[in-house]
């Protein structure tokens, strides 16, 4: 487990093409992930959070045009698009094929996608040209993790532990992203965030 205190992007971009599993700020807590078609990867990210199989993580992507990729879009989902990409909002939509890992997508055929605009993701996921699993670092069940040095002492001792964690010390303590599911036209919220959808 490597602790980096300064991020060099281009050093960055190739441990996580080369399927490594990093701990990184976003724009709530502290995520974990990696390159979101690394089926090894993914497969890590599962075993070091604890995480059931049947939970898939969410997917960050650099676009909307991006995300037209792997979700199978209408007018519900462009209308949120439009209104709240890039921002704090997750959408569950079905999936329409690609390259994803399994774990990625849901035994019901859908992803969980989101397009940021914190400028780590936009930057990493600008950089790689491939989706980004980011998840909360937290063990399964656990509350999301704020501090660089809490995450550190969760996974020091365990047998799973990522493969670097960029400790950039305390992030502001901010809900999660607010998670919608458009699967056809019909939208449900799954969890209410930081962010107030009005359709």
């Amino acid at each position: 487990m490597q602790l980096m205190t300064e991020c060099n992007l281009a050093s960055l971009i190739s441990e996580i093409l080369n399927g490594k599993v990093l701990v990184f700020p976003t724009e709530t807590s502290y995520g974990i992930g990696c390159d979101a078609t690394n089926q090894t990867s993914v497969d890590k990210v599962f075993a070091i959070k604890g995480r059931s199989d049947n939970k898939p993580l969410l997917i960050v992507v650099d676009s909307i045009e991006t995300a037209k990729k792997y979700l199978r879009w209408n007018e519900t989902l462009e209308n949120l698009a439009l209104k709240y990409w890039p921002g704090p909002l997750t959408i569950v939509g079905e999936y329409v094929g690609g390259n994803l890992a399994k774990g990625v997508v849901g035994a019901d055929n859908t992803v969980a996608v989101r397009v940021s605009d914190f400028p780590f993701l936009k930057s990493i996921t600008q950089k790689i040209q491939r989706p980004l699993v980011a998840t909360s670092a937290n063990l399964a069940g656990e509350p999301s993790l704020y501090d660089a040095q809490e995450i550190i002492k969760v996974f020091f001792d365990k047998e799973n532990q990522p493969d670097i964690i960029l400790n950039y010390g305390v992030l502001p303590t901010i809900a999660a992203t607010t998670l919608v599911s458009v699967v056809g036209n019909e939208f449900k919220i799954l969890r209410q965030g930081s962010l107030e959808i009005k359709l």
